[in-house]
């Protein structure tokens, strides 16, 4: 699979453009601020129907335009798809394949694989478990589509729950019959859930490490460790025993929505105890190790978005870097970066094809 054209109309700082892609390495140069990160963040919108960067939609449609549109053209085992995604002005976003609506955007989730390192990632080691949580949720939803059905319902019932419990501080009243409704249905969906992530975590972290191994030159062990309150609890337990917090706080204090994912450098921290470069690399490795996981669940090779990332990495590491993606093992592959001489230098010491678009 590979994105043959893209086709942009007033998308973030873009008027009109289009591009026509190589099978390989496609390269976006030039300063900050010129619209190269826009353009990946558009391939990226044509595989999740939303930005990475910003979650208001309507603010990724240019200043004082009606509206924006995005529109790839990939070429999907020997057939040609036609992907357009738009959104008008208070209106509901779009989103066609070959001329067709969606009539749930979750439907199209995995169609066309993808992986996104930014440096907007750093989010992930240095903000709340709720990143992480989505970090694992959208790894596992490319390819399990009934995950992101019961991750789907079970956030729905969880507002449910959070409402009720409003509702009853407000009226000073309680209602446990009503209330075990929504205690059953979070239970079943959260079981589910938790077992998909725990089976997940078994087969990602070892891709995980050998991708760290590989970037670091086997410098320093790291590791991924997954905290959740049902490993010692059932989820209906943990609702049972929390009633009375929950109640007082108005809103649901246990449950799989509160597991996190600790990242760990010789067994502390990275947030605290990793550098810059290590902390880099830790999410570099964490990327491609979602790359290789969903790679081989999907059968189809993702496509991968590479914003910037040779930034706060030394030589060796960027080489390591390089000589990853240089293998046959990855498909079509985007960079961006503010310095052209250096991505030329680095993309001839490889044997792809490369094309290079200077914005």
């Amino acid at each position: 699979m590979y994105l043959q054209q893209l086709s942009l109309v007033n998308f973030k700082n873009i008027s009109s453009q289009s591009f026509d892609f190589q099978e390989k390495i496609n390269c976006f140069v030039g300063n900050n601020g010129v619209g190269k990160t826009n353009v990946l963040d558009a391939i990226y919108y044509l595989s999740f129907t939303k930005s990475y960067f910003n979650a208001v939609a309507v603010q990724n449609i240019k200043h004082d335009a009606p509206f924006f549109m995005i529109e790839g053209n990939y070429l999907l085992q020997d057939r040609v798809e036609t992907v357009i995604c738009s959104l008008k002005r208070g209106q509901k976003k779009l989103l066609k394949r070959n001329g067709k609506n969606y009539n749930r955007f979750s439907d199209h989730i995995g169609q066309f694989p993808l992986v996104i390192i930014s440096p907007a990632d750093r989010d992930l080691v240095t903000e709340g478990s709720d990143l992480r949580r989505k970090f694992i949720d959208g790894v596992i939803s490319q390819q399990n589509k009934p995950y992101l059905k019961d991750l789907i319902n079970y956030n729905k019932v969880l507002t449910q729950r959070n409402s009720l419990l409003k509702y009853f501080a407000a009226n000073r009243t309680f209602d446990a019959v009503n209330l075990s409704v929504y205690d059953a249905q979070l239970s079943d969906y959260g079981t589910k859930i938790y077992e998909a992530r725990k089976e997940f975590l078994i087969t990602f972290i070892p891709i995980f490490n050998e991708k760290y191994k590989i970037i670091s030159g086997d410098k320093e062990a790291v590791n991924l460790n997954y905290k959740s309150q049902l490993h010692d609890f059932t989820m209906q337990d943990l609702l049972e025993k929390s009633l009375d917090k929950d109640k007082l706080l108005q809103y649901s204090t246990a449950g799989i929505h509160k597991d996190d994912l600790f990242f760990e450098i010789g067994n502390y921290p990275i947030k605290k105890f990793g550098s810059q470069g290590q902390q880099k690399s830790f999410l570099i490795a964490l990327k491609l190790a979602q790359f290789e996981f969903i790679k081989q669940q999907a059968g189809i090779t993702p496509i991968l978005l590479l914003d910037d990332i040779f930034d706060k990495l030394d030589e060796n590491r960027v080489a390591q870097i390089i000589d990853l993606v240089n293998n046959d093992d990855f498909g079509q592959i985007f960079i961006t970066d503010t310095h052209a001489e250096r991505t030329e230098t680095i993309l001839k010491q490889g044997n792809k094809k490369y094309q290079i678009f200077k914005l």
